[in-house]
């Protein structure tokens, strides 16, 4: 397939960004999964009010990355306005849920790493033919969490 070069098409996605109740715990989370801290602000003003429609933000992000740093995962606490409590459980089938996969290696360490951080299985363990095994988990603030470990 030729290259066509646009002026309006995307470099790259940059990152995913998921509000969370607990920033610490969250980061300590993300830190145990294998992600780096890259860095950490306060973002408040006019201009983040009027970006994300909201009046009187003041949030703390935490930027973690990934070991190869092709991806960020941007991790937000508001302290105002206070976030709407969503559904911490909510099936994976539900319209707008997102969940994060992560290509792994040695699942079970992981999966037994993650437990002290809160990390609940939300089905099995499975194997997908003889290429995959993959779990779905759930972190801090409900997040969907997959993991797929090549095998074979």
């Amino acid at each position: 397939m030729d290259h066509i070069d646009r002026r309006g098409s995307i470099r790259r996605m940059d990152n995913i960004a998921i509000v969370v109740d607990d920033l610490a715990a969250a980061k300590a989370f993300f830190v145990e999964l294998g992600l780096e801290l890259e860095g950490e602000a306060t973002v408040e003003g006019s201009a983040v009010d009027r970006l994300v429609a909201l009046e009187g933000v003041r949030s703390d992000i935490a930027m973690m990355r990934t070991p190869d740093g092709h991806a960020r995962l941007e991790l937000t606490k508001y302290h105002t306005p206070l976030s709407r409590n969503g559904d911490p459980h909510a099936p994976a089938n539900t319209l707008g849920a997102h969940r994060i996969m992560f290509a792994v290696e040695d699942m079970d360490d992981i999966l037994e790493r993650l437990r002290p951080h809160g990390a609940e299985l939300v089905g099995e363990v499975v194997q997908y033919e003889d290429s995959y095994r993959l779990c779905y988990l759930r972190g801090p603030a409900g997040i969907l969490v997959a993991l797929a470990e090549q095998i074979g």
